[in-house]
C-alpha cells in the first residue's frame, strides 16, 4: 500500500478522518465560529461525496472539497441568518470560541469584519497559500477581481482596531 496519503485513495470515510480537521480549520478561518465551520464542512462534504470516486486520489478530491467550501461560504452571503443563529442555551454563554492552534484571535476578529469575498480571498491567499489564478478559479471570479478584493481586504486589516499597534 502507498504510504503517501496525499496520493492514496482512502475511501470517503478515510478521507474525512484524515483530512477533516484541515477542512474544518479552513472553514473556521472563514466563519470565525466552530459550529458554523462544522456546518460549512458538512455542507461541502454532502455536496461532494457522490463525486469521490471520480478523482484519482484524495489530494485531488480535497481540492474539489475546498473549492466547494469557499464557494458555499461566498454564496451564503444571501442568507445572512445563518451567521446569527444561536441555540437558546448558549446565548448567555460568553466563552471565547475555539481558535485553531497557531491562529491569532485578533487577526480572526479583524477578518470577521471584512466583507465575505475579501475574507475568502485573503484566507485563500495567506492561509492556503494559493496564487491569484488559483483563487480566481476556486471562487469563480476573474484574477483582477481577486486582486481588488485582496487590496481592499489588506487595507481594511491595516485599519482594523483589532490589529492596531502591531506594526506593518
Amino acid at each position: 500500500m502507498n504510504d503517501d496519503v496525499s496520493e492514496a485513495t482512502l475511501g470517503f470515510e478515510g478521507f474525512v478522518t484524515q483530512r477533516g480537521r484541515g477542512l474544518w480549520r479552513a472553514a473556521w478561518l472563514l466563519t470565525g465560529d466552530s459550529h458554523h465551520a462544522e456546518d460549512l464542512v458538512q455542507t461541502a462534504l454532502s455536496k461532494t461525496f457522490t463525486r469521490y470516486g471520480d478523482f484519482g486520489n484524495d489530494a485531488q478530491f480535497e481540492a474539489y472539497v475546498r473549492t466547494t467550501i469557499y464557494r458555499t461560504f461566498v454564496s451564503w452571503w444571501r442568507k445572512l441568518s445563518w451567521r446569527n443563529e444561536k441555540a437558546a442555551e448558549f446565548v448567555a454563554d460568553s466563552a471565547a470560541p475555539e481558535t485553531p492552534h497557531g491562529v491569532n484571535r485578533d487577526l480572526v476578529r479583524a477578518l470577521e469584519e471584512l466583507p465575505r469575498m475579501q475574507r475568502a480571498v485573503l484566507v485563500l491567499q495567506y492561509f492556503e497559500d494559493l496564487a491569484t489564478d488559483d483563487i480566481a478559479q476556486r471562487l469563480g471570479i476573474s484574477p483582477g477581481t481577486v486582486k481588488t478584493h485582496s487590496y481592499r481586504g489588506r487595507a481594511a486589516l491595516r485599519a482594523s482596531k483589532h490589529l492596531a499597534g502591531r506594526g506593518e
